[in-house]
């Protein structure tokens, strides 16, 4: 089934693309930002991290494809990625339930990093 996206899904995704600076951030491959695809770590149906910034990464369709196929390296390269604690605390929070995300306070928040990013702030 799939998961219908919405405008926060595009303005996370922007962020996350902008975030990666035109490479991708497994093989450091340079990509146009609309190549870069968004990969989530935990999927989408976990609402209390689909917006989470530590929750995702900007990759180019060939590492995202392989990670996505490659379950023990998807977890270990997240996991160097963030770190243990990071990770650790990412896993937790991906098992809240029933915790209700603040769309208005998450989409104040990335407009502002983008708009950041953008200006090179």
């Amino acid at each position: 089934m799939k998961i219908r996206l919405d405008p926060l899904d595009k303005l996370f995704s922007e962020f996350i693309r902008l975030r990666a600076n035109n490479k991708c951030e497994r093989c450091g491959v340079y990509k146009e930002t609309k190549q870069l695809q968004t990969s989530h770590f935990h999927g989408r149906r976990k609402k209390s991290v689909r917006w989470d910034e530590d929750n995702a990464a900007g990759l180019c369709f060939a590492c995202h494809q392989y990670l996505g196929e490659n379950p023990l390296e998807h977890y270990e390269w997240f996991r160097d990625r963030l770190g243990e604690g990071k990770f650790h605390d990412l896993n937790i929070r991906a098992n809240f339930r029933g915790v209700k995300p603040d769309i208005n306070g998450i989409t104040l928040y990335l407009r502002e990093k983008i708009k950041e990013l953008k200006e090179g702030i």
